[in-house]
């Protein structure tokens, strides 16, 4: 009897590909697009909103499976938008793809999925899941362009175990290839950018449309505390950010930290970005349980950042990366993800 797998089909060309190819390989397949907009006016430009449902239905009779609609409107919003606003308020600088992807693409989709008798999810995430030694780990794709582990670093073994991801070993290229070949109209439809739910990108006014929080200016300083000029609301920065500061300095200059208790934004040269050492918590490992000692590790601070070579060792409850090159930016609230080889060993959130 055939595997059953549910596929979460978002109307793009990644998910589209990953249910054809399932299916010719011998697996009973279920397209599934899941419903997290919070608005139905807003619903037309929401990932997975009526137009992403259109296409993945449409997709889905072009390849003969059976295509239904879930409803994660809830889920969505206690574990990706208020957690999006909760970091933004604090000063840091949330990562809400990685969070959708562990509690509501992994989490709730898997749990109705084998509710309904299904062996697996899958996805259209460029990515492959490995088994050693009886754990399961991710591995990164074939092309490192479109790689997307770090995005992922957070699925639990459970949820590895219960997942397919069968374009591991294609490039986005042949991917294309093989929806034209198939006849499938979104075979050139261009890929998501940005935060699906804030569609204009502009971060800090979804939060106060949201939420009664207000931006409250306060004061720019420099390293030594003097004040440097007026902020329009910690919520409209990030580290590293040098655009939008809304005041001239006559060189470069940049967010270096963000306080949100005296509520200040210090600004310095970009020399001022550059560290050795990165601090993280709420550690997840896919290599082991838990480690002692160090671990010699390639550590990648962003999505697009170059992983680097580093030391990892457990500092109380943190995470201690130890970097042989100085990184630039490492931003809390972001990810911080380590490999060995091309394989996971785990990631952390920077402190």
């Amino acid at each position: 009897m055939a595997k059953k797998v549910v596929v979460g089909m978002s109307g793009g060309v990644d998910s589209s590909v990953a249910a054809y190819l399932l299916k010719k390989a011998g697996y009973e397949v279920i397209g599934v697009t899941m419903q997290i907009w919070q608005k139905d006016d807003n619903a037309e430009n929401s990932c997975c909103g009526l137009s992403a449902i259109d296409d993945a239905r449409r997709v889905a009779q072009m390849i003969d499976i059976p295509h239904y609609v879930m409803n994660f409107r809830d889920d969505f919003k206690k574990n990706v938008i208020e957690y999006f606003v909760d970091e933004y308020k604090i000063g840091r600088t949330p990562n809400p793809c990685i969070a959708c992807n562990r509690y509501v693409k992994w989490e709730s989709l898997l749990t109705k999925s084998l509710q309904i008798g299904a062996d697996f999810i899958a996805t259209g995430h460029y990515a492959n899941i490995v088994e050693n030694a009886g754990r399961y780990q991710l591995k990164q794709s074939k092309t490192l362009k479109k790689d997307q582990t770090y995005a992922l670093y957070n699925l639990t073994q459970h949820q590895l175990k219960h997942t397919l991801m069968p374009l591991g070993e294609y490039t986005k290229e042949e991917v294309r290839e093989i929806a034209k070949e198939i006849g499938l109209l979104v075979a050139n439809k261009p890929d998501s950018q940005e935060i699906c739910f804030v569609t204009d990108n502009n971060y800090a006014n979804y939060i106060e449309q949201l939420t009664d929080i207000k931006s409250v200016r306060g004061n720019f300083i420099d390293k030594d505390g003097k004040v440097l000029g007026k902020h329009k609301g910690i919520i409209n920065y990030t580290i590293g950010q040098r655009k939008g500061l809304g005041i001239a300095f006559g060189k470069p200059t940049f967010v270096t930290k963000i306080n949100a208790e005296d509520n200040t934004i210090t600004l310095g040269d970009d020399m001022d970005l550059f560290t050795n050492t990165i601090y993280a918590t709420n550690p997840n490992f896919m290599a082991f349980d838990n480690f002692e000692g160090e671990i010699k590790a390639l550590g990648k601070i962003r999505y697009s950042h170059k992983p680097s070579p580093c030391t990892v060792n457990i500092t109380e409850d943190k995470l201690k990366f130890t970097f042989s090159e100085p990184q630039r930016a490492p931003t809390p609230g972001q990810a911080i993800v380590f490999y060995q080889d091309d394989l996971v060993i785990g990631g952390a959130t920077i402190m």
